[in-house]
């Protein structure tokens, strides 16, 4: 009679766990995706600069859009994402850009010279295309990530401005190319994350000259944070 009532309180036991695991295993959503808004920081270096032409000051970057995820496994670790954001950046240097009439004109300004910023800023509506890894699981939302891939870019306002003690001059640049596109690269755990982009096409359109006859060739190389929100 002990050893049967025993038996079943097991066999109780048995179905209750099993019930509970069954119901627990409900609540898993096992097509979750890695939809997610991004907000990004970042210095901008500016590489393949004219000759006797330095950065100055400090360049930086700012971006924030939304990314959509497109699980490519079962298991969910491997995907692709396509995003739409808005991008802010900065490039401080000592080449002057001065307006003559319906072109412009670049010359380097001296060491002694007497001017406060002398900068491009572009505002770009980007397009970020990702091939992506993650070790993430359905009830685990801290993972790591390596996100790699290429994202483009149009600069629907890109302006010079030059700022000295006795003047202020600020006008929209039409050299600076619409169309850019770059190589980028996301590393990182939970939140935080290294953000890395190398431009392939120059900042400039083909053709664009320093005074010398040297031809504009900048390419921007971009390093900092970006942080995913779910």
């Amino acid at each position: 009679m002990k050893c049967s009532f025993i038996y079943i309180i097991l066999l109780l036991s048995g179905a209750f766990v099993s019930g509970q695991v069954l119901e627990s295993n409900k609540d898993v959503d096992k097509k979750y995706l890695e939809d997610q808004f991004y907000v990004g920081l970042t210095y901008n270096f500016a590489t393949n600069l004219p000759s006797g032409v330095s950065q100055r000051n400090l360049s930086y970057g700012l971006q924030a859009g939304f990314i959509k995820d497109i699980p490519l496994s079962y298991d969910r670790d491997m995907g692709l994402g396509i995003g739409l954001g808005y991008g802010i950046n900065s490039y401080y240097t000592n080449l002057l850009a001065s307006q003559q009439g319906s072109t412009v004109e670049y010359s380097v300004l001296d060491s002694d010279a007497d001017f406060r910023r002398n900068k491009i800023a572009t505002h770009v509506l980007e397009i970020p295309f990702q091939f992506r890894w993650r070790n993430s699981t359905p009830e685990e939302y801290k993972f790591w990530r390596i996100y790699t891939g290429i994202k483009m870019g149009y600069v629907f306002d890109g302006r010079s401005k030059f700022v000295s003690s006795s003047e202020r001059i600020v006008f929209v640049n039409k050299d600076l190319r619409d169309f850019q596109y770059g190589l980028t690269l996301n590393v990182g755990y939970n939140t935080f994350n290294i953000h890395i982009y190398y431009a392939l096409s120059s900042l400039f359109n083909d053709g664009v000259m320093e005074q010398s006859g040297e031809v504009i060739e900048i390419k921007p190389l971009r390093v900092g944070l970006i942080f995913y929100i779910l």
